[in-house]
Parts: structure tokens; C-alpha cells; sequence
């Protein structure tokens, strides 16, 4: 094909010290694509170290004039995609090898509009804590109320959908938010239980700080339209799951 056939969207903000790992995992894909990067006003050498990218045809580096979040930034590289598929990949994690052949495999056979893919977790050195984190071969929206098994940065969508229910709320879980809208209407994404992704806690990321994390969790049922009661029925949910996960 002439074109890329997956457009991968990583927003960036003071990303120098990981960023080329996250990006050379994508160029290890074998698959037609395309990388577009939206830097949301770096402060430190992010931008730098993007440089010997440059002269790639399928590398973009957009700069947004100001901070704007990350839901506006990945917003803005969904609007400039060219792929039939959208994958998203944040610039301190990586993918290993084979990631999107196999997801764009999963979702042709499943008839899915999303796939997402089991994750290992890394210490903020890029060192493995042991610890992976699986997900079922098929997510319903009931599933997903329960406890958010997507993450982010393992997933594959078709761009139609992605363009569909552009990512919003910012200071909320934006991502959780949407994958919900999804599923809503899609009725189930496609899972690969295999750790494709290679998820690294950060510092200062917001799902490290648990309780504010847990909040912005609450968060999401209640703008999702629940009620009071469901929404604690589901925040219970999520917590059993979150200390499950992370035990």
C-alpha cells in the first residue's frame, strides 16, 4: 500500500530522557506506518533528541504553541493521521516487537474496532519489576466499568473511531473515558495476553499518585452519567481490582 496503514500518536512533555526508546520501538514494527509526535511545549531536550528523526518520511514532529494536556495533544495527532488504524504510545513506554502486526491481525478476525494487549511493568530505570498485567481475549463495556484493563499505550483503533470519540476531560482518566464511549456502542474490544507493551511507572506520572488517581476514577463513572450508588458499586469494583493488580 502507498500509505501508512497505522498511525502511531505519541504526545510529549519533557520527554528527552526516554523518548528515543519509545520511538525506536515503533520503528521496529513490521508494518507501513507513520509516527507523529505532539510536543505540548517541552521545557527540557525533547525536541533535541528527536533530531535524528527528522529526515524519516514517516516521522512528524508537531510542537503545540501552548501546554494543552494530553487529550488535546493526542486529539491534534488523530486529526493529522493518515492510517486506517490508530495506535497510541506514550514517550516513556515501549512496544516490543510484532506488537501491531499481531493487533491489526486480532481486530480483522474479531470484527472489533479496538484492540489493546497485556502489559509488564517497568521500574523508572526501564529495569522489569517482575510483574505483568494480563487482559481477556474479549472486553465488554460491563467488564470495563468494573475496572479499566485497557491501558492507553497497548492500543490499536480504527481511526474512524478514534476521530468518532475524541479523548476529553482532561483531569479525569481521559483515556478510560473514551475507551468506555467505545465500548458503549462498539459493544467489545479485542485483547492479546501477551506483555507487548512495556509500561514504565514514572515519578511523577498521574496514575502513580494512587489516590488522586482513585478520585479522578470516581470521576469517570459520575461524567459517564451513573448515579451516586453505581458509581461506589463501581469504585469498589476498581479498587478490589487495583489491589489485585498491583499486590
Amino acid at each position: 500500500m502507498s500509505g501508512p496503514l497505522v498511525s502511531v500518536i505519541m504526545p510529549a512533555y519533557n520527554s528527552g530522557k526516554y523518548i528515543r526508546q519509545a520511538v525506536d520501538s515503533v520503528y521496529i514494527q513490521q508494518v507501513p506506518l507513520e509516527l507523529i509526535v505532539v510536543d505540548d511545549c517541552s521545557e527540557d531536550n525533547t525536541q533535541e533528541q528527536l533530531e535524528r528523526y527528522r529526515q524519516r518520511p514517516d516521522f512528524f514532529y508537531l510542537r503545540n504553541e501552548t501546554n494543552q494536556g494530553v487529550a488535546a495533544s493526542r486529539n491534534r495527532g488523530v486529526a493529522m493521521a493518515r492510517g486506517k488504524y490508530v495506535a497510541f504510545l506514550d514517550s516513556d513506554d515501549w512496544w516490543g516487537e510484532g506488537k501491531l502486526k499481531e493487533q491489526i491481525q486480532a481486530i480483522e478476525d474479531s470484527q472489533a474496532v479496538l484492540c489493546s494487549t497485556g502489559r509488564e511493568l517497568m521500574r523508572w530505570d526501564g529495569v522489569s519489576m517482575g510483574k505483568y498485567i494480563g487482559v481477556k481475549n474479549r472486553i465488554t463495556y460491563r467488564d470495563l466499568l468494573q475496572h479499566n484493563s485497557i491501558n492507553c499505550s497497548s492500543v490499536l483503533l480504527s481511526a474512524r473511531v478514534a476521530r468518532e470519540f475524541p479523548m476529553c476531560y482532561d483531569q479525569s482518566h481521559e483515556d478510560y473515558i473514551t475507551w468506555l464511549k467505545i465500548l458503549k456502542k462498539y459493544r467489545y474490544a479485542k485483547g492479546i495476553d501477551k506483555p507487548y507493551l512495556k509500561c514504565r511507572l514514572s515519578e511523577h506520572g498521574k496514575s502513580r499518585d494512587k489516590w488522586k488517581s482513585a478520585k479522578m476514577t470516581f470521576q469517570v463513572y459520575r461524567y459517564m452519567g451513573y448515579g451516586m450508588a453505581k458509581s461506589c458499586l463501581f469504585f469498589l469494583s476498581y479498587a478490589i481490582h487495583g489491589i489485585w493488580k498491583y499486590r
